[in-house]
Formats: structure tokens, sequence, C-alpha cells
């Protein structure tokens, strides 16, 4: 999947959840409106995806707040100072945890400035048809429409 189907892919999951790309590009960025297309074809030049990634607005779309949300705590191994004042090493295994926030989309924003490559984790958030098994029910269609060209 390339930089811009996975922006595409991203934006439409916020749009569906009330976020208005049309609005934020204009707004946030100070640029133009040239199109969906071109729109999504600029941020995804040179890392520009990150304006997106890192926006409250975007963030607080793509997250609904309430949702319930899992994710896993990684394998923690840290230096601890006991009781007698020794030094040891602690290790906590990885788990997975299942919880609703109201700001969910906050704690995303805060995994995400964490990371090495953010669109790598937010990949991790989408359904795409590609993931879905053969034999689900309801077969999801990608890239049929352009809904981002609608008048906001």
């Amino acid at each position: 999947m390339t930089r811009f189907e996975l922006l595409h892919l991203l934006v439409g999951q916020a749009r569906n959840n009330g976020f208005e790309f049309r609005r934020w590009y204009v707004g946030k960025l100070g640029l133009p409106w040239p199109g969906s297309r071109q729109a999504l074809e600029k941020l995804s030049e040179e890392r520009r995806y990150y304006a997106l990634l890192f926006s409250h607005e975007f963030a607080s779309n793509f997250w609904k707040a309430g949702e319930i949300m899992t994710f896993q705590v990684p394998t923690q191994s840290f230096m601890r100072r006991m009781k007698d004042g020794s030094i040891r090493t602690i290790q906590r295994k990885g788990y997975t945890r299942r919880s609703t926030r109201e700001d969910v989309w906050l704690y995303h924003l805060k995994e995400l400035a964490t990371v090495e490559e953010p669109l790598r984790y937010m990949r991790r958030y989408l359904r795409v048809e590609e993931d879905l098994d053969e034999d689900a029910e309801t077969p999801v269609a990608v890239g049929e429409a352009d809904p981002y060209d609608s008048e906001d």
C-alpha cells in the first residue's frame, strides 16, 4: 500500500466520523483547495502528512471518544531501588489491554509521537479489504468514489 493510498483511507475513516478534510486543509495549511486527490498528494510528499496525523481535529475524529480500544502494552525492563538500598532490574511481560476512554485520541497522539513510523502505527487502526477474511459476509469497497470533493 502506498503512502497516498494509506492517507486516502485514513482521511476517509476520519471523514466518516465527522472530519472535514477540505476545511482543515484550507484552514490549517493556508493553501487553496486543489481537490482531494491533489491535496492528498501534497500531504504525502516530504512527510507533510505529519501536519495531518498530529492535528487534534483529525485525531479526535479518527478515534471516536468512548470507543473500546485494544492496545498492546510492551514488555518493560527497568532498574529500581529496593527498600534495602540495592538496585534490581525489574522485568514486566507485555500484555493486551482494553478500555474505553473519552480522550482516546489524546492517548493515541502520545503513542504516535513516540514511534519511528507514524503511518505504520496508524495502519494498525484501519480496516481494509486485504485484512479481512475471505469468508467475511460484507466485502469492503475501497476507492469506488471520491467522497472528499463534496462541498463542505
